[in-house]
């Protein structure tokens, strides 16, 4: 035998144990906190079934449902749609109740194992279960014997308290089948903050009921009704986001100043902006009912968001 091809021999030998001793890749879009991957895999096939357990609540079967659709979108077949309690395939048991209003660094935490025996997903909230859904999902991968997830265990919890996303709709309206969209993706990367941007130079976007020329003046007629807030908040909060109001005061107001100009520094006319940039006006500060109108205002906006009474709502 050449010494060339004992060389080639001893290389091939090398990259076969290397590649033996590498750790396999993991399909996920977040790496879990901690995992063991192990040997084999669980196919995915029609009988697939999901069975829910412990604490009961409907954004868990909503979730459920969610779950199933997304998967039959992503292997192209039908599954059972009412196999909730007990059943074969991912058997889901969540421990107890999470905040009716959720709040930051609550527990997020769940545990996935997927075995030949089936998944189990184990979550002390709501919350964990939905985050464990999703990781499950990220798991599906299609091999040469049809759809499957890999044996693994997993145990995950969020690294960040707060993993938002800021939509500003106050410089650029966003219709709110498009704003829903988005909830659905923060879902899948397991993202719980929705900043919602509402207010600035270029548009007003709530409706208030108190000040009504807010919109009616300074939106072109591009906001969203209070209903629609509340729709909102709750779509979100079916998937586990909290959404974070921010009304910019007392610069970038412009859009409030069209329908009340007393609230600003300097004698209008006012237009809502077209352009962006540094705008001048501010609300004037040195008068005592700018606060007035910003305490009555703000108190209607914070009965519409939930979170914004435990939590402040971001102004600039």
């Amino acid at each position: 035998m050449s010494l060339r091809s004992l060389l080639l021999i001893c290389c091939l030998l090398t990259a076969t144990a290397n590649a033996q001793s590498a750790p396999r890749e993991l399909n996920l879009m977040l790496l879990p906190a901690a995992y063991q991957m192990g040997e084999g895999q669980l196919a995915i096939d029609g009988t697939f079934t999901v069975g829910l357990t412990g604490y009961r609540e409907p954004r868990l079967n909503g979730a459920v449902q969610r779950f199933l659709r997304t998967l039959s979108r992503e292997t192209g077949m039908a599954f059972p749609q009412d196999c909730l309690k007990a059943c074969v395939g991912l058997s889901v048991h969540t421990d107890h109740a999470s905040k009716p209003v959720q709040e930051l660094a609550e527990d997020e935490s769940y545990s996935l194992e997927i075995t030949a025996a089936g998944a189990t997903l184990n979550a002390q909230t709501p919350l964990g279960t939905l985050h464990g859904l999703q990781t499950f999902l990220h798991l599906v991968q299609a091999t040469p014997t049809g759809y499957a997830v890999p044996f693994i265990s997993i145990q995950d919890k969020p690294r960040f308290p707060w993993r938002g996303l800021m939509v500003d709709v106050g410089r650029h309206f966003i219709p709110l089948d498009s704003l829903r969209r988005t909830l659905d993706g923060m879902e899948a990367v397991q993202l719980n903050v929705f900043h919602w941007h509402l207010s600035d130079n270029q548009g007003f976007r709530v409706e208030s009921k108190t000040f009504p020329k807010l919109q009616s003046e300074g939106s072109d007629g591009n906001f969203y009704t209070q209903s629609e807030i509340r729709e909102f908040i709750d779509y979100a909060h079916d998937r586990g986001i909290r959404v974070i109001p921010e009304f910019d005061v007392p610069g970038h107001c412009t859009a409030m100043f069209v329908g009340y100009p007393e609230l600003a520094s300097a004698p209008g006319p006012y237009q809502i902006e077209r352009h962006w940039g540094v705008m001048d006006p501010a609300i004037d500060i040195t008068q005592e009912s700018s606060y007035k109108f910003l305490d009555t205002l703000f108190g209607e906006m914070a009965a519409l968001f939930p979170t914004s009474t435990s939590t402040s709502a971001a102004t600039r």
